[in-house]
């Protein structure tokens, strides 16, 4: 019996299809090394079997219950605009596509929640909320073709996420199917035991996320534009590491190179004041002859443009560009901008009035339609978003750019800023003579290119995730932390049929040192970030701070700070510590080392938010010990000025929910087997 018929014969209420259209629908999603087979005629070539349509969680438990009895893989499909192959499969593969669970279940205004299906369209629910008078807050530029499902499994960040945070900060409850077919749900707690990290960015590995109880906010009464122009990258990134420090969150801070400042500008003067967004040459209608001929020549020899660029003086160009949004209240909003602006033109900038950020602001999304002409052209584009504590962010920059450079055209534009540090997102594009070198220089870009940002202390993924084009790197990253993640897998999806060949390299982790903790305190200042030995007091951690003005910000809760310790403090939880749903954007730890119960360490380095599969903090924090220590953490330190803190968002929703009985065993069941990695 086929699998059609199979699936067919044991779910007979489900919809299923194995129509040739549908097996090519659902055969990929929108990693451009699939385009380069496309252009070159070699189309959907990984069909899945069969694709089904689950209308109600239950009928999602029940073909994952078919499946993990069958041995069949099985990919959750949201709409298909992921950029890192999470979805490949074969002709053994059930795809479920989840976009008939799209149901609003619960809208708890009092609570500020919103219980929602997995396969609701980002924009259609956004729309819906504001009708409403609310908002998520989230505005990925795929909001037009993604969902709430996707956004959860990617660990996705919105254009607002400098105000809102990113989707991780926003789920406060998941539904999931995991293991041979149970319904769990996970409740986010702010003491722990908190499992929603580990789901969170884990791609389809560890079960099919079914819906999320998300955090809603008052509709925006009022909204600030602002952009200035600074003679260079640098000092725009060091007036909105000053920014993001002192208190101010704007809810989109996006900082744009010397050379993509340039050719937006160019594109503005040649089309009028009003124009719209910048295009290539093939949107501007020049089709696939002179234009396209042009497009290949130049990005063919793609070093000579980037030297020509490189050496250009950054006042020639016209500088680098930042634009600002600010929203909530009208008052608020204009006085953040007012602080806003003072930092800017004192770091050096030019005010460029409102214009350039409402401009923004109007065309948002339209970076979704720009890639296939770059393709029909004979060329490739792709993008590569990585992040950085701000001290060693300047170093990442140029690693990755100089990496890219070498075979590629590239830019760069900074946005999803926090106050430990900051997203680099590139845009890069390159031609060659075929399809398959082509595919060559784009293997060996994405290659080197990843290489330099482990090298620069970088994040390989800040919100793309990481699927199958960085699943290669990922144990130079993560280390042992990767075995962590199979031994999670071994008890979530114990027949091993989630999603198999996604996010986790085939290859064994790198068994690379784990450096001890250290000797005494250091201070990274340019990130506030202070390094402390999970055996030093909180009390050590306060004195030391306090000697630069700064502080951990406990307060109400806080434990004796003398009598305990950093890893006893985070096992229970960090009471005291400052609310992450009062402020989004700000974070508690941006790396640590720890050792597991049998023994393996492993490390996960500072930055301030990262893409690369489930957060193993959630491990440590609020467990009291059960899957290991904390031997080091990266911990985020306060300036002790009352006027740094920033406005604290309206938060009304339950902080600690109850520990229930089927959540609580899962939860054992995964510390005990990340204890016992060897």
């Amino acid at each position: 019996m086929n699998l059609e018929a199979a699936l067919g014969q044991a779910l007979p209420n489900l919809t299923v299809s194995a129509s040739p259209v549908d097996r090519i629908a659902y055969a990929r999603d929108l990693w451009p090394r699939h385009h380069l087979a496309v252009s070159d005629g070699r189309i959907a070539e990984h069909r899945p079997g069969v694709v089904v349509w689950p209308n109600t969680t239950e009928d999602v438990a029940s073909v994952v219950r078919f499946c993990a009895k069958e041995g069949i893989p099985l990919v959750p499909f949201g709409a298909g605009s992921g950029v890192c192959g999470g979805v490949l499969p074969d002709e053994r593969t059930v795809v479920l596509d989840l976009k008939r669970l799209d149901r609003v279940r619960r809208l708890d205004a009092e609570a500020g929640v919103l219980d929602v299906e997995a396969g609701a369209l980002g924009i259609r629910l956004e729309e819906d909320l504001n009708a409403a008078g609310h908002t998520l807050g989230h505005f990925p530029s795929s909001i037009l073709c993604s969902t709430v499902g996707g956004w959860v499994a990617a660990r996705s960040a919105g254009q607002c996420s400098g105000l809102y945070g990113k989707i991780e900060d926003m789920v406060a409850s998941l539904e999931c199917v995991v293991g041979e077919g149970e319904i769990v749900r996970f409740d986010r707690r702010l003491h722990g035991p908190d499992a929603t990290p580990l789901i969170i960015g884990s791609e389809g590995v560890l079960g099919v996320v079914t819906s999320a109880r998300l955090r809603l906010h008052a509709a925006p009464a009022a909204r600030a534009f602002g952009a200035f122009s600074f003679p260079t990258v640098e000092a725009g990134w060091e007036a909105m590491r000053q920014m993001f420090q002192s208190g101010i969150r704007p809810a989109v801070a996006r900082l744009y190179d010397v050379f993509d400042s340039f050719i937006a500008r160019l594109g503005s003067v040649r089309r009028g004041k009003h124009a719209g967004p910048k295009k290539t040459l093939e949107e501007r209608g020049e089709g696939a002859g002179f234009g396209a001929a042009v497009l290949r020549r130049i990005l063919r020899r793609p070093g000579v443009l980037n030297r020509i660029v490189d050496a250009a003086p950054s006042d020639w160009l016209g500088g680098a560009t930042l634009i600002l949004v600010f929203e909530g209240q009208a008052a608020q909003s204009e006085a953040d901008f007012a602080r806003a602006k003072q930092i800017a033109l004192a770091s050096g900038a030019r005010d460029l009035g409102e214009g350039p950020a409402r401009h923004w602001l109007s065309h948002r999304y339209s970076v979704s339609y720009r890639q296939s002409p770059v393709f029909m052209a004979g060329a490739f584009s792709d993008t590569m978003e990585v992040a950085a504590p701000w001290s060693r962010l300047g170093e990442l920059y140029r690693a990755v750019r100089e990496a890219l450079g070498k075979n590629v055209f590239v830019m760069a534009h900074l946005s999803h800023a926090y106050p430990d540090g900051c997203s680099i997102y590139f845009t890069f594009a390159g031609s060659a003579p075929t399809p398959a070198a082509m595919e060559s220089i784009y293997d060996w870009t994405w290659r080197t290119a990843l290489d330099a940002a482990i090298g620069a202390g970088g994040t390989l993924s800040h919100h793309h995730g990481v699927g199958r084009s960085k699943a290669p790197r990922l144990g130079a990253e993560l280390g042992r932390g990767i075995d962590v993640v199979h031994a999670l897998r071994h008890v979530l999806d114990p027949r091993g049929i989630m999603n198999p060949g996604n996010l986790l390299p085939r290859d064994p982790p790198e068994r690379r040192p784990v450096p001890p903790p250290p000797q005494s305190l250091t201070l990274d200042r340019a990130s506030l970030l202070v390094h402390a030995s999970g055996e030093a007091t909180l009390a050590d951690v306060e004195t030391f701070l306090a000697r630069s003005g700064l502080t951990l910000g406990l307060g109400k809760g806080a434990p004796d700070l003398a009598a305990t310790t950093v890893d006893a403090w985070l096992s229970r939880g960090a009471p005291g510590a400052p609310d992450p749903w009062l402020d989004p954007a700000d974070h508690l730890v941006a790396g640590f080392t720890a050792r597991l119960r049998s023994g393996v360490e492993f490390e996960v380095r500072p930055s301030p938010r990262r893409a690369v599969g489930p957060d193993l903090f959630a491990l440590f924090f609020g467990m009291n010990g059960r899957a290991g220590v904390i031997r080091s953490a990266h911990l985020r330190a306060h300036s002790r000025d009352p006027l740094t803190r920033p406005h604290p968002l309206d938060a009304r929703l339950e902080r600690n929910p109850p520990l229930g009985e089927v959540e609580a065993a899962w939860i054992d069941r995964m510390a005990e087997a990340a204890s016992r990695v060897d």
